[in-house]
């Protein structure tokens, strides 16, 4: 049974000569014959890198004696499959409908990831079209990859978009992972698989590359075991790119290196507001939370109830400004690729229709049909509809909340336990009530979601949001909540969650 090794821990070995890298990736590529093929069967890993092993011996014969190396070089990592490789590897976004399509420039992010020494050891399964095809989607599901499941309960969804990277993460296929999110499509994979994700501020990480929904909202992020390995994989994938003019801020406000701001004392003195409308009325979940507050409070943070309205009052006018952005940010990418089926929304939308069978046997694309209906982004109400989202999510909502209370963060439940995977019903299943991606997904500002607690065996998160540029702030206060806490538990692949022992929040 392998370890479930820090990255530090893994380069300490690293640099000893425990191991090498490409012993080190022989390692991963057995756990995931084991786990995700064989074994439980876990199926979050839709394609391995058949250059990871070259790439490590390559990285290896880099490695010289007493010098200092970067805290990636020779790491593997998986990154989903909506993440551009201009290697052997396809993406596809998880749909037949780009089988075989080979990138012929690595993203933005996977630029620098491969500049700071990290080993793309596989690309992730991820729910189709990061689960903006159909209304009543079963997250974690594509047409190419199949379904992943979740280690902790293999009944229960991995959650999505990032289900792959989240679930192999947390099986421990890898020793970190990168997801993206549009809302919540990080954040809540993370929490349903016991992971530390960051969702960071618009702009910090590059989305050249990657197959978008919305520019106004998507990027991508590091899904992590640790918050100091989150930390790590953040600032490698940080900073600007000429091809994503949304990352030009991001040269002065953002960081190459985010662990000095890895502080357990880091609660100590913070103002944290919190958010009691977004906590919903599961009573585990409160009770979860209460317990998480109080940890808060021994360790020196001052807390206050603040008052943030729910997301409905942007709810419609946000799925608005996906629909629009979401055409066109989808046609520019598929007209830049040339070894696809499909060329434009139009021509994806005929696709699935015409292989209804193999790509759509448990839901529609309701979502790509109402895209395709909008028109350009000039349009008057696609401009009313973003100004109300920024106004409402940030003049009027975050920023507004934090200012008044001279906030460091907003604190939340991330959301609920896993649900039962059900292929009739799809994610309408789901009951929860609390919400908390929303806000911080539509402003484009940071979220980090951490371990807070279990229901019979299920991961559950809490979650920290503040305003633009503010993730030192939040990952020093993760970080000390996570070593106060000291949640996470490795997942035991059971068939099913024991709900006949007692959920223990």
């Amino acid at each position: 049974m392998m370890p479930e090794y820090s990255i530090n821990e893994l380069q300490q070995k690293l640099k000893t000569g425990e191991f090498t890298s490409s012993q080190l990736v022989r390692m991963y590529l057995e756990r995931i014959d084991s786990i995700d093929r064989d074994g439980p069967h876990l199926n979050s890993i839709i394609e391995v890198n058949p250059d990871a092993e070259a790439i490590a011996t390559k990285l290896d014969l880099e490695r010289v004696p007493g010098r200092q190396q970067g805290p990636l070089h020779g790491i593997p990592v998986i990154i989903k499959d909506n993440i551009d490789t201009a290697d052997r590897m396809q993406t596809t976004s998880g749909s037949l409908a780009l089988e075989g399509h080979h990138a012929n420039r690595d993203a933005g992010l996977v630029e620098k990831l491969r500049a700071a020494g990290a080993i793309i050891l596989a690309k992730t399964n991820l729910s189709e079209w990061a689960n903006f095809r159909g209304k009543n989607s079963v997250s974690g599901w594509s047409s190419r990859g199949g379904l992943t499941r979740n280690p902790y309960a293999l009944d229960r969804s991995a959650c999505g978009s990032s289900s792959g990277s989240g679930a192999g993460v947390a099986a421990n296929l890898a020793a970190a992972g990168v997801g993206t999110e549009t809302d919540g499509s990080i954040t809540c994979p993370a929490q349903t698989n016991g992971l530390v994700g960051i969702k960071p501020t618009l702009g910090l990480i590059s989305r050249s590359g990657i197959i978008p929904i919305a520019h106004s909202q998507d990027t991508a992020g590091p899904m992590a075991r640790t918050v100091s390995d989150a930390a790590i994989l953040l600032g490698a994938m940080a900073g600007p790119d000429p091809r994503d003019p949304a990352t030009r801020l991001s040269e002065k406000r953002g960081l190459k290196d985010y662990t000095p701001f890895l502080d357990k004392d880091g609660l100590k003195g913070a103002r944290i507001g919190v958010a009691r409308k977004l906590f919903g009325s599961d009573k585990r979940i409160q009770k979860i939370m209460e317990s998480s507050l109080e940890v808060m409070k021994q360790a020196g943070a001052s807390l206050m109830d603040v008052e943030l309205r729910s997301s409905d009052g942007f709810g419609k006018t946000e799925v608005e400004v996906l629909l629009y952005e979401f055409k066109a940010d989808l046609n520019a990418y598929l007209s830049s690729c040339v070894d696809v089926k499909v060329h434009s929304m139009e021509d994806l939308i005929k696709y699935n229709q015409e292989n209804r069978a193999r790509v759509m046997p448990y839901f529609g694309q309701e979502r790509m049909e109402a895209a395709q209906e909008k028109g350009s982004l000039s349009s008057t109400k696609y401009l009313k509809a973003l100004e109300k989202n920024h106004r409402l999510s940030r003049k009027e909502g975050i920023n507004a909340v934090m200012t008044k209370h001279r906030l460091n963060a907003i604190v939340c439940p991330t959301g609920g336990a896993a649900w039962i995977i059900d292929l009739v019903n799809g994610d309408g299943v789901r009951n929860w009530d609390m919400e908390s991606t929303s806000y911080p997904a539509v402003a484009g500002y940071p979220h980090i979601t951490v371990p807070a607690g279990y229901i019979f065996g299920l991961p559950v998160g809490i979650s920290f949001f503040a305003k633009a540029w503010q993730e030192p702030v939040l990952i020093r206060l993760a970080y000390a909540f996570e070593q106060v806490t000291k949640i996470r538990k490795p997942p035991e692949f059971l068939a099913t969650a024991k709900v006949d022992r007692e959920w223990n929040g």
